[in-house]
Protein backbone atom coordinates (compact mmCIF):
# COMPACT_ATOMS: atom_id res chain seq x y z
CA UNK A 1 0.00 0.00 0.00
CA UNK A 2 1.61 3.17 -0.94
CA UNK A 3 1.45 6.11 1.24
CA UNK A 4 -0.50 9.15 -0.25
CA UNK A 5 0.85 12.52 -1.15
CA UNK A 6 0.13 14.99 1.30
CA UNK A 7 -1.53 17.99 -0.28
CA UNK A 8 -0.04 21.33 -1.34
CA UNK A 9 -0.93 23.19 1.06
CA UNK A 10 0.46 26.47 -0.18
CA UNK A 11 -1.85 25.94 -2.84
CA UNK A 12 -4.58 24.78 -1.26
CA UNK A 13 -4.33 28.38 0.86
CA UNK A 14 -3.99 30.03 -2.52
CA UNK A 15 -7.30 28.33 -4.11
CA UNK A 16 -8.89 29.12 -0.87
CA UNK A 17 -8.10 32.82 -0.79
CA UNK A 18 -8.71 33.42 -4.43
CA UNK A 19 -12.65 32.03 -4.20
CA UNK A 20 -13.34 34.10 -1.17
CA UNK A 21 -12.08 37.05 -3.05
CA UNK A 22 -14.32 36.22 -6.36
CA UNK A 23 -17.23 34.66 -4.49
CA UNK A 24 -20.61 35.28 -6.03
CA UNK A 25 -24.10 33.81 -5.54
CA UNK A 26 -23.18 31.48 -8.44
CA UNK A 27 -19.41 30.30 -7.33
CA UNK A 28 -21.72 28.58 -3.69
CA UNK A 29 -22.22 25.41 -5.82
CA UNK A 30 -18.15 24.87 -5.79
CA UNK A 31 -18.40 24.86 -1.78
CA UNK A 32 -17.98 21.29 -1.38
CA UNK A 33 -14.28 21.92 -3.74
CA UNK A 34 -12.93 23.93 -0.61
CA UNK A 35 -15.06 22.74 2.32
CA UNK A 36 -14.88 19.02 3.79
CA UNK A 37 -18.49 17.24 4.11
CA UNK A 38 -18.55 17.92 8.14
CA UNK A 39 -16.81 20.88 7.97
CA UNK A 40 -17.71 23.04 10.82
CA UNK A 41 -18.22 27.23 10.56
CA UNK A 42 -18.53 29.62 13.33
CA UNK A 43 -19.05 33.73 13.43
CA UNK A 44 -20.05 35.75 15.79
CA UNK A 45 -23.78 34.99 14.60
CA UNK A 46 -23.74 31.68 13.42
CA UNK A 47 -22.24 27.89 14.25
CA UNK A 48 -23.15 25.46 12.06
CA UNK A 49 -21.86 21.70 10.46
CA UNK A 50 -21.66 20.64 6.69
CA UNK A 51 -21.57 22.02 3.70
CA UNK A 52 -25.38 22.42 3.13
CA UNK A 53 -25.31 24.51 6.39
CA UNK A 54 -22.00 26.99 5.75
CA UNK A 55 -23.42 27.34 1.92
CA UNK A 56 -26.81 28.51 3.61
CA UNK A 57 -24.97 30.88 5.68
CA UNK A 58 -23.52 32.33 2.52
CA UNK A 59 -26.61 32.24 0.83
CA UNK A 60 -28.64 34.55 3.53
CA UNK A 61 -25.33 37.25 3.03
CA UNK A 62 -26.08 37.63 -0.69
CA UNK A 63 -29.96 38.44 0.38
CA UNK A 64 -29.46 40.16 3.18
CA UNK A 65 -26.56 42.68 2.02
CA UNK A 66 -25.85 44.50 -1.58
CA UNK A 67 -22.56 43.94 -3.58
CA UNK A 68 -20.75 41.79 -0.56
CA UNK A 69 -17.06 41.23 -1.25
CA UNK A 70 -13.79 39.95 0.57
CA UNK A 71 -10.53 41.41 0.18
CA UNK A 72 -7.87 39.42 1.89
CA UNK A 73 -5.34 41.47 3.74
CA UNK A 74 -3.30 39.32 4.94
CA UNK A 75 -2.40 35.70 5.61
CA UNK A 76 -0.11 32.86 7.59
CA UNK A 77 -0.48 29.28 6.93
CA UNK A 78 1.53 26.84 8.70
CA UNK A 79 0.78 22.92 8.62
CA UNK A 80 -2.49 22.09 8.50
CA UNK A 81 -3.64 26.08 9.42
CA UNK A 82 -4.33 29.18 8.40
CA UNK A 83 -4.92 33.13 9.32
CA UNK A 84 -6.33 35.41 7.18
CA UNK A 85 -7.06 38.80 7.96
CA UNK A 86 -9.28 40.13 5.52
CA UNK A 87 -11.64 43.34 4.76
CA UNK A 88 -15.52 42.60 4.12
CA UNK A 89 -17.08 45.13 2.00
CA UNK A 90 -20.71 45.68 1.18
CA UNK A 91 -23.86 48.14 1.63
CA UNK A 92 -26.68 47.46 3.40
CA UNK A 93 -30.30 46.76 1.52
CA UNK A 94 -32.06 48.48 4.05
CA UNK A 95 -30.98 51.29 6.18
CA UNK A 96 -27.81 53.62 4.07
CA UNK A 97 -28.00 51.98 1.05
CA UNK A 98 -25.40 53.82 -0.57
CA UNK A 99 -22.58 54.06 1.64
CA UNK A 100 -20.04 50.96 1.08
CA UNK A 101 -19.86 49.46 4.89
CA UNK A 102 -16.28 47.69 5.93
CA UNK A 103 -15.55 45.03 8.22
CA UNK A 104 -12.67 43.78 9.30
CA UNK A 105 -11.87 40.62 10.48
CA UNK A 106 -9.73 37.37 10.52
CA UNK A 107 -10.41 33.33 10.06
CA UNK A 108 -9.13 30.20 11.36
CA UNK A 109 -8.99 27.84 8.74
CA UNK A 110 -7.94 24.15 9.59
CA UNK A 111 -7.60 21.81 6.26
CA UNK A 112 -7.93 18.40 6.32
CA UNK A 113 -5.74 15.33 4.88
CA UNK A 114 -7.12 16.04 1.37
CA UNK A 115 -6.71 20.12 1.66
CA UNK A 116 -10.36 20.84 2.26
CA UNK A 117 -11.25 23.13 5.05
CA UNK A 118 -12.23 20.99 7.65
CA UNK A 119 -13.05 24.19 10.71
CA UNK A 120 -13.48 27.76 9.61
CA UNK A 121 -13.55 30.39 12.36
CA UNK A 122 -14.20 33.75 11.59
CA UNK A 123 -13.45 36.36 14.03
CA UNK A 124 -14.80 40.16 14.23
CA UNK A 125 -16.41 42.53 16.51
CA UNK A 126 -20.06 42.75 15.89
CA UNK A 127 -20.52 45.88 18.41
CA UNK A 128 -18.06 47.56 16.52
CA UNK A 129 -18.09 46.79 13.46
CA UNK A 130 -21.42 46.47 12.40
CA UNK A 131 -24.28 47.13 15.42
CA UNK A 132 -22.38 50.95 15.75
CA UNK A 133 -23.30 51.21 11.98
CA UNK A 134 -27.01 50.41 12.54
CA UNK A 135 -29.33 53.26 13.11
CA UNK A 136 -30.56 53.70 16.71
CA UNK A 137 -29.20 50.72 17.55
CA UNK A 138 -25.53 52.35 16.29
CA UNK A 139 -26.54 55.55 18.83
CA UNK A 140 -27.17 53.03 22.08
CA UNK A 141 -23.92 51.08 21.03
CA UNK A 142 -21.72 54.07 21.16
CA UNK A 143 -23.45 55.55 24.23
CA UNK A 144 -22.45 52.19 25.64
CA UNK A 145 -19.14 52.18 24.67
CA UNK A 146 -18.58 55.66 25.95
CA UNK A 147 -20.14 54.91 29.12
CA UNK A 148 -17.57 51.77 29.68
CA UNK A 149 -14.87 54.12 28.94
CA UNK A 150 -15.62 56.66 31.78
Amino acid sequence: MAASTPPDLDAAVRDFVRYFEQLTPADLPRLPDFYAEGARFKDPFNEVQGVAAIEAIFRHMYVSLEAPRFVVTGQVHQGQQCFLLWDFHFRFRRFDTRTEQRVRGSSHIVFDEQGRVSLHRDYWDAAEELYEKLPVVGGLMRWLKRRANQ
